[in-house]
Formats: C-alpha cells, sequence, structure tokens
C-alpha cells in the first residue's frame, strides 16, 4: 500500500487501542488499516403494537493483507460485502440478497468504495451515507420518470429507500468505545451505536411496496481480532425500547454453548449509560426454530438477564435466516423480535443476531 496516498490516510485513520478518542465525523467513515469493519442498521415499520416490516443492511469491509507491496491501484487490498434483508410481519415472507466486491482503497472507485473521513459507503446500487442529521439507505432502486419515488431494479428480491433520522446522541459502547469481545485484550473493537433512530421510507418486498414509518439502530464497529480461538459464534441484541432507553446485550459462545465473554449497555432515557462486565448477562434459551435449508436449530425465544433487568426476546417471525455463503461465506439468523417484560407486555422492538449455529464463523 505504499505510495498511495488513498492508502496512507485510511491508515492514519485506523487504530483499535484502548483509550483512543474516537472522533466525529471522521470515525462515521472506514478505517482501511483495520482487518475486519461493519455499518449495521436494522428497525421496523408501522407501530410499536403492531409493526408490518423488519429491515436490515450490513455493508462489510474486510482488509486482505495480500497486496500490501503491490503498487498497482488495481490491486484488491480490501473487499467490500453488503447484506440486506425485508421481512414482512404479516405474511411471514422473509427476502434476503447479497452483495461482494473487491476494492482497490481507491476514493470514489466506481463499483464500490468506502469514505474515510465521513460515514458514506457504495457498493455497486447499495448505499448507505451520513449527512450530519442521519443515514440515507438504498438499494437496488432506479428512478422512474412517471413516479416521484423509486423501484426495484429487475429481479431484486427487496429494495430499501430510508432515512434514519437521530434523535439521540451517539452511545459509545465498552469503555469509551473500546469494546471488549474476548479474554484477550487484543480481542476487542472499536464500537459505537446510534439508538432511537427516527425511520422512514419505503421498503419493497419483490414488486410490493409498503411505506411507513418506525424505529431504527445503527452500529458500526471495527476491529483487528475479534473473536477468540474458541469461539464459534455469538448471541445478540439491540433494541429500542419505548420509554426511549436502548438495551444491547451479546453472549459469545464456544462449541458446547457455554458462555466465553459477554457484555452490552444500557442506557436509560435520561441519558445515564450502564456497561455490563463479562459476567453480568445472562442467553438462556428457550423454543427454537429450525432451518428447512439448513437444518440449523435456532433459538428465537430467549431469557435475557443483565443489571439493568430481564426481558424475554421473541422473535416475531420464525424464519429469518440469512445464507451469505456466496459473500462471507457464514448462514446466520438475524430478525426482528420483541422485548418483552415480567408482565408479558412488550416494551421494546429490534433484532436479534445469532451466529455460529449453521457452522462455526469465521471472520
Amino acid at each position: 500500500m505504499a505510495g498511495t496516498p488513498w492508502a496512507a490516510a485510511g491508515a492514519a485513520s485506523a487504530s483499535v487501542q484502548r483509550g483512543r478518542v474516537l472522533g466525529f465525523p471522521a470515525d462515521h467513515g472506514a478505517h482501511l488499516a483495520a482487518r475486519t469493519e461493519w455499518w449495521y442498521a436494522t428497525g421496523w415499520l408501522g407501530t410499536e403494537a403492531a409493526p408490518t416490516h423488519g429491515f436490515q443492511i450490513t455493508f462489510f469491509r474486510s482488509r486482505t493483507f495480500l497486496a500490501d507491496d503491490n503498487p498497482s491501484r488495481f490491486a484488491a487490498r480490501q473487499l467490500l460485502f453488503a447484506h440486506a434483508a425485508v421481512t414482512d410481519i404479516a405474511s411471514g415472507r422473509h427476502a434476503h440478497d447479497q452483495r461482494l466486491q473487491r476494492w482497490s482503497g481507491q476514493p470514489g472507485a466506481a463499483t464500490g468504495h468506502a469514505s474515510t473521513t465521513q460515514g458514506a459507503v457504495q457498493l455497486g446500487s447499495w448505499t448507505m451515507e451520513d449527512d450530519g442529521r442521519g443515514w440515507r439507505v438504498r438499494t437496488h432502486l432506479k428512478p422512474t420518470p412517471a413516479r416521484a419515488d423509486s423501484v426495484p431494479l429487475p429481479g431484486s428480491p427487496l429494495a430499501l429507500d430510508l432515512y434514519l433520522a437521530r434523535t439521540q446522541p451517539l452511545l459509545l459502547q465498552g469503555e469509551a468505545g473500546w469494546s471488549r469481545k474476548g479474554p484477550e485484550p487484543q480481542q476487542a473493537s472499536h464500537y459505537y451505536s446510534e439508538v432511537q433512530l427516527q425511520a422512514g421510507g419505503t421498503v419493497h418486498v419483490g414488486d410490493r411496496p409498503a411505506t411507513g414509518r418506525g424505529r431504527a439502530w445503527m452500529d458500526h464497529e471495527w476491529s483487528d481480532e475479534i473473536l477468540a480461538a474458541d469461539a464459534v459464534g455469538w448471541d445478540w441484541i439491540g433494541i429500542n425500547l419505548f420509554d426511549g432507553s436502548a438495551l444491547t446485550a451479546f453472549v459469545l459462545r464456544r462449541a458446547d454453548g457455554s458462555a466465553l465473554w459477554a457484555g452490552g449497555s444500557h442506557r436509560a432515557p435520561g441519558g445515564a449509560v450502564r456497561a455490563f462486565g463479562p459476567d453480568e448477562v445472562r442467553f438462556g434459551a428457550g423454543r427454537r426454530w429450525r432451518s428447512p435449508a439448513t437444518a440449523a436449530s435456532y433459538p428465537v425465544q430467549w431469557q435475557v438477564t443483565t443489571p439493568a433487568g430481564a426481558w424475554t426476546v421473541n422473535a416475531l417471525v420464525d424464519a429469518q435466516e440469512l445464507d451469505s455463503r456466496s459473500s462471507t461465506g457464514t448462514v446466520y439468523w438475524e430478525g426482528l423480535s420483541e422485548l418483552l417484560d415480567s408482565q408479558g407486555r412488550r416494551v421494546g422492538l429490534g433484532y436479534l443476531e445469532m451466529t455460529g449455529y449453521a457452522q462455526r464463523l469465521k471472520l
């Protein structure tokens, strides 16, 4: 990468270490020297009592390390991936798609790129961009001269055209944005969340558009080493509660199902954040669903216990598995779920993610 101005800019902006102070808007952008990075947005449209659709889009960046000494601007120094999914709650239909592209690291490359100075990532017709007030997300869309909106590109199983507006300050996870993911200090990431985003726009499942408003969650995370050698996957939730608070909780699992590491946080409506230690989070598996496509068995109901309280997490649709073996090489479950209090009342909506059930997760 030596001798290329875009490589120097990316390397200078990346440093995964305890005590590093995150700065914005630059840290909304890519950190090209870090091994792995993702921008991840999830949410729902409809009402709290009756959400109609769930949506998820993730852009991944992975450093290849294969072309560090190759001065060619065409060398594939980075890989860009993207996953998107839309769930129609009423019908139970779950549509998902994926993209993969090599990237030299050159700014503005037409086929795909990520800015190192602001939140902007693009992969073909898929884009996610921060405008200072929120995030614009678009996939698989083409303009139509007869209408003010857009329609999916031919053959697309889904499309998104959404704006996710900020309503709260950034939530820095862990220690001021430095988040441990294992027993060794290097098993950590820089990690922040944008919670209680006001979502609005249109989602398409095939040729069926649905327009509405709701809530969303955005995570941005980058790391050099995130999984311990004996970790096979994780269970994670990011939930916007109806009182304005936000709950993050995760457990990294060993092959025997025991917890290797755990963490998360709770931010109260007033803004006070309580970070969770590795011994303070428990995930207890309940009802399971078996995928007819991969035969993986996923717990689609959990009892989650944290210092901020105990809840039940319940999937609104069981069949929300994503097969991304054509891009990141993994199969995982990611879907819209409800958070229930001890009285069985719905108090929040958000996303549950489960990895390592179909196969060991490799990053």
